[in-house]
């Protein structure tokens, strides 16, 4: 091909791409006026013709699957309403056949949902995000002043005199209970008393440290104070700390704290409180009615409260604190670090070596603000009901043993154990979970001393099940309630289980024949 020829291709092409050009914008609409200051009036016609099914078949076309819906911005959050808040809580999740369904989530003890606001809030800090303390930046002195001010939240929150006590944050409740053993304890030979309803937490961090001496539970796994009084009697002067969970995490058995502040008070101990049951269920106070009966020492987590983001504070008397120092050293806890000495702060600033988990204290602030909004009168409320309702429905069936008192339940939070004396618990449990949808949790709830009392065995037999699968292993299955569960969700359980434990029990059979029944 010559360029002569080429030349006329060429030129043929750029005629029909004119051609085609011209006629797009032919097909266009003129263009409106560029006047700013006049606005187009809006074509009411097509509205006006549109009949009330157009509407509305239009909006379903635009929505899938409506969301729950949501507490307005101007609208309180309530106990009645608090359910649509909750992340996750119409996820499926899938069954054992293959079906899906929303969880019943009943394993609230262990740990709870997070909240939409308090995600909300950690997202929205985490936008002018910076170092704590000593950071020279808008974002830095920003995320410094919410760090210090949710102090403040903390202290009101447990009615804490910023005068008498200050709080330092810690990951967790265990977290914060081994990190204050590890101040208040000077020797070995330092003895504390605790009691046998409590979670490992409170035992461990404690035994491993010291001499510990345990009050003993009642017929009905309730605390004895009458032996804490007798222990700290026949100890008298020797007991440097008494240290009592504010609620069980087993029966849900509430702790008169007060009451034992001031047996410790009167026999020259100091009084620990375990809040990680109490504080999304109760009001809770650092001051009892005498300065006798107030408390020293709390301690508690956030993820216990719809804030799962790692956060938890420890509540406490600041001259204490100030006279001790925890066994964890590094960077914010020093005024000056010398070639072979060093003076360290003063608490809060000596509690917390290194870099915080600011997400989980924004968490755990946002977190406060919801439970006092909704309040704790009427979380009370909620979960004796729901408490009783399903007491009352578990008794009605066959072989079935309710592990705490039944009548008098209002000392009681909204955690529930039982077991059935011909059915193992782990096998109930599954079945529970992959044909129900229903999340409980089974075993001995990290309260091993209190669950064994309660099931009646004794500790020279418990060599036995050192190295047993869990199948094999004794244990319960805890029912515990959040906030947002509802009669439904109990109604919905009562209605399964009698189907449950009949298919739980042919499981046994097949599955873990030599699995002890009523464990």
């Amino acid at each position: 091909m010559n360029r002569t020829t080429q030349r006329m291709l060429c030129l043929l092409l750029a005629v029909l791409l004119c051609c085609s050009l011209l006629t797009a914008c032919a097909d266009q609409p003129a263009p409106q006026s560029q006047d700013s200051t006049a606005a187009p009036a809006p074509d009411t016609t097509a509205a006006q013709s549109q009949t009330p099914a157009d509407t509305q078949s239009e909006s379903a076309a635009d929505t899938e699957a409506p969301a729950p819906e949501q507490p307005a911005g101007d609208t309180p959050i309530t106990i009645d309403n608090i359910r649509s808040l909750v992340i996750g809580i119409d996820e499926p999740v899938t069954l054992r056949d293959g079906s899906q369904r929303p969880m019943i989530n009943f394993d609230n003890a262990a740990t709870t949902p997070a909240l939409q606001p308090v995600a909300d809030a950690v997202s929205e800090e985490l936008k002018l995000y910076g170092s704590i303390g000593r950071g020279f930046s808008q974002k830095s002195n920003h995320s410094t002043d919410v760090y210090n001010g949710t102090r403040d939240k903390v202290l009101d929150f447990v009615g804490a005199d910023p005068a008498t006590y200050t709080c330092f944050y810690v990951n967790n409740t265990t977290d914060g209970l081994n990190k204050l053993a590890s101040a208040l304890i000077e020797s070995e030979d330092d003895l504390v008393l605790v009691t046998r309803i409590e979670h490992h937490a409170n035992d461990l961090s404690w035994r491993e440290r010291c001499n510990v001496i345990w009050a003993e539970v009642d017929e009905l796994g309730r605390v004895n104070y009458d032996d804490i009084e007798r222990l700290l009697t026949e100890n008298e002067g020797k007991v440097k700390l008494v240290s009592v969970t504010a609620a069980s995490n087993v029966t849900g058995y509430v702790t008169d704290v007060h009451r034992v502040a001031k047996m410790a008070h009167a026999h020259g101990a100091k009084l620990v409180v375990d809040g990680a049951q109490i504080v999304a269920h109760r009001k809770f106070s650092m001051l009892g009615e005498t300065p006798e009966e107030n408390v020293d020492f709390f301690v508690f987590s956030a993820h216990k409260m719809y804030s799962p983001f790692g956060g938890g504070a420890v509540v406490g008397l600041s001259q204490v604190l100030n006279e001790h120092m925890p066994e964890f050293y590094g960077g914010g806890t020093v005024n000056i670090v010398r070639d072979k000495t060093q003076t360290y702060k003063d608490a809060p600033a000596s509690y917390e070596a290194g870099s915080p988990n600011y997400p989980g204290v924004v968490g755990l602030g946002r977190a406060i603000e919801i439970l006092q909004t909704v309040g704790f009168d009427a979380i009370e409320a909620h979960e004796k009901l729901l408490n009783r309702k399903l007491i009352d429905g578990l008794l009605k069936l066959d072989n079935v043993i309710v592990y705490g008192d039944t009548e008098n339940i209002d000392d009681r939070v909204g955690v529930v154990s039982f077991n059935f004396s011909d059915l193992n618990s782990y096998a109930l449990a599954r079945v529970l979970s992959e044909l129900g949808g229903v999340a409980t949790r089974r075993g001995a709830f990290c309260a091993h001393p209190y669950v064994w009392r309660l099931m009646g065995i004794p500790d020279e037999s418990l060599s036995q099940f050192e190295e047993c699968t869990d199948v094999n292993t004794p244990g319960m299955i805890r029912i515990s309630f959040g906030i947002y569960n509802t009669e439904e969700e109990v109604d919905q359980l009562l209605e399964m289980l009698p189907g449950l434990i009949a298919q739980a029990k042919i499981e046994q059979e097949n599955n873990y024949s030599r699995a002890e029944p009523a464990y």
